[in-house]
């Protein structure tokens, strides 16, 4: 098979060993303390840890993994509502594959469709909304888990619904802003954190400006990263750079892909069908206008308005399970009793285990 070239050169640009050693020396002369830098994407997680970046940053350059992957940070709550939801009669409840295995109190999605709960995987919400249009003695709900990322997909879907009229379709929302989170990890003065890796994939979405109170309000620097070796690399040199300077800002090495104003059409679209509000976290808790839920306009495809939906009282981790604490920075896998021992990817315990993006699943991979 003929391979193109240009395209080859292009990736091959982004893992050029000798930029990268000058970047580890570069970052090398700059360290002169211990500094504590938060990569709040799962995906930079994994990228991290699949490179094996870590292991040529100095001994005093210390990397923490926050809140950034969105099947981690789904509560419990939700998990079981979810599970509630698929036990009703004539419904189908459809979600991404990497929700299926997230454990809740009763269970997961996984093992009650092993049950026989009519729950199937979709790879994306216009499956389900094409599901909702051929079963239409079926009540079709889809588990909108994410950030910024995939929940413009989810409102145009849902504009998509009500401009056809489908009566047979609902969204269990449970989606989440990054920007408000990471107000409240710094607020919490819980861990150090002296700069930001922001995420590729929301800012291509938000753009820059939403992160700008982070350098204004905390004097804490960011920078939004790409995903290649050298895109990270680059990205810890710009922020040790401010740190050194002492001058905090909002810089954008992956500029190739995030604008400050960010899609303009897809915050447009987000925010026709969607409005903030107040969301529950896993391990951080209640954070003000950190969700998201349907505007009034289109809140019949509000699954929570059109089940009674049961109340949980759930507020921990099961046992022992310090995932939490994980998605706050305020500790690591390898500090976890369970880690690798009862809890694994084949039988996790925390969230943190099941999905990809995950930190434990990470440190598990790859090694901690």
């Amino acid at each position: 098979m003929k391979m193109n070239r240009p395209y080859m050169k292009y990736l091959d640009e982004f893992c050029d060993p000798k930029l990268a050693r000058g970047l580890i020396k570069a970052i090398e002369g700059l360290v002169d303390r211990e500094i504590c830098l938060m990569e709040v994407c799962g995906t930079h997680t994994v990228a991290i840890f699949k490179h094996g970046l870590r292991g040529l940053f100095p001994k005093s350059l210390k990397l923490l993994s926050g809140p950034g992957c969105p099947v981690c940070v789904t509560p419990t709550q939700d998990v079981d509502t979810a599970i509630w939801i698929s036990r009703q009669k004539d419904v189908v409840l459809t979600t991404f594959g990497d929700m299926m295995r997230v454990p809740g109190t009763i269970g997961s999605l996984e093992k009650q469709r092993a049950n026989g709960a009519d729950i199937r995987v979709v790879y994306s919400v216009l499956d389900a909304l094409e599901l909702a249009k051929t079963n239409p003695a079926k009540k079709v709900v889809f588990l909108g888990v994410g950030f910024e990322t995939t929940s413009p997909s989810i409102a145009s879907c849902i504009y998509t619904a009500n401009k056809e009229g489908i009566s047979n379709f609902w969204i269990y929302v449970c989606h989440k802003l990054i920007p408000p989170a990471m107000r409240a990890l710094l607020e919490s003065g819980e861990t150090t954190i002296d700069g930001f890796i922001c995420p590729g994939h929301v800012s291509t979405i938000i753009g820059s400006l939403p992160y700008e109170f982070i350098a204004s309000e905390f004097n804490v620097p960011c920078v939004i990263s790409g995903f290649e070796p050298l895109d990270i690399l680059q990205s810890v040199y710009m922020l040790i750079k401010q740190i050194k300077e002492k001058k905090a800002q909002v810089q954008i090495q992956y500029s190739r892909c995030v604008k400050p104003e960010g899609n303009e059409k897809a915050l447009a679209m987000l925010y026709e069908v969607f409005e903030p509000a107040d969301s529950n976290w896993r391990g951080i808790g209640v954070i003000p206008n950190s969700g998201l839920k349907i505007r009034q306009g289109y809140n019949r495809f509000d699954a929570s308005i059109h089940f009674e939906m049961p109340t949980s009282q759930v507020t921990e981790e099961k046992s022992g399970c310090i995932c939490g604490e994980i998605l706050r920075g305020v500790a690591i896998p390898i500090d976890c009793p369970l880690f690798a021992k009862v809890c694994t990817p084949e039988e996790p315990i925390g969230a943190c285990m099941v999905s990809s993006e995950g930190t434990c699943a990470a440190y598990y991979k790859y090694g901690g």
